[in-house]
């Protein structure tokens, strides 16, 4: 469900100052196109969609993600419902660990699965096969390398088609039991705590027809800064939890009325993709 939307605003500090920032891989001429990379401390993090646009939706853990973002400034407020982006000064705290951009903030209610990928529900072995087929090369599904969570799907028309994603900076194994535990209880009792991301739109569809479904996946994909515990919580107990996501405009593989178009769709009601039979 979608709660509120913000105004497109500038954040973030200088990218050489910031702990998260975009980036591209430094590659041979002769080699593939650089990668996009989400880069936390200078080390590579995830490796994101081609720019291309015509390769596959794709978020790939790397070995070297390690950290998380959390604030030990905010972490009182969060444990509760945020009513309006604005609240509480959230979104000033985490700017300052971003990247210097123009983002849209989305007050979103998250009703969170845990997905790992290969098994039932994996979004890369299933809807994204159907479009591109499986890995040329590898003779394989794409692999994000971290389980992740899917949370909401609706049609953007009848040639596209919009999946939303939170994923983990670190994998819900490294969660600490007392916390996840802490938070379950609090659900239990009522209370909506609220997680924090910041969050990219790709629009990615082949450039030519192989697959059994061929149509435009949109991937709205929330990398979580705060919020390990919350979400493992909210799975396991079958609960919601909110999500402040910071939607980084300029590093998002969508034109400006894609983006525009957002907060309208994730306002529709979740639908799963009507395919032919």
């Amino acid at each position: 469900m979608m709660i509120r939307t913000g105004e497109p605003r500038r954040l973030g500090v200088p990218s050489s100052e910031a702990r998260l920032h975009f980036g591209r891989e430094q590659q041979e001429p002769s080699r593939r196109p650089a990668d996009r990379l989400l880069m936390i401390d200078d080390e590579p993090a995830f490796e994101l969609s081609f720019h291309c646009g015509t390769c596959p939706l794709l978020f790939r853990r790397l070995d070297t993600a390690k950290e998380k973002l959390s604030l030990e400034s905010v972490q009182e407020r969060l444990r509760g419902p945020l009513a309006d982006p604005d609240d509480g000064g959230v979104i000033d705290a985490f700017g300052v660990l971003l990247p210097e951009g123009e983002y849209l903030p989305l007050l979103l209610t998250l009703e969170p699965r845990l997905t790992i990928p290969g098994k039932a529900g994996d979004y890369f072995s299933d809807e994204q096969v159907t479009t591109w087929g499986i890995d040329q090369f590898w003779g394989l599904p794409q692999y994000p390398a971290t389980p992740y969570y899917r949370t909401f799907e609706t049609a953007v028309d009848a040639d596209a088609h919009l999946y939303e994603f939170v994923v983990p900076m670190v994998p819900p194994t490294w969660n600490e039991r007392g916390r996840v535990e802490e938070y379950i209880a609090l659900m239990e009792q009522g209370t909506v705590p609220t997680a924090v991301a910041i969050s990219t739109l790709d629009v990615c569809q082949p450039a030519i027809d192989l697959g059994d479904d061929y149509f435009a996946h949109w991937g709205l994909t929330h990398f979580l800064l705060d919020g390990h515990h919350k979400l493992e919580a909210a799975a396991t107990a079958g609960r919601p939890v909110r999500l402040l996501s910071l939607l980084a405009l300029g590093e998002s593989l969508a034109e400006a009325e894609d983006q525009a178009r957002l907060p309208s769709l994730r306002a529709q009601p979740r639908s799963a993709r009507a395919t032919a039979t």
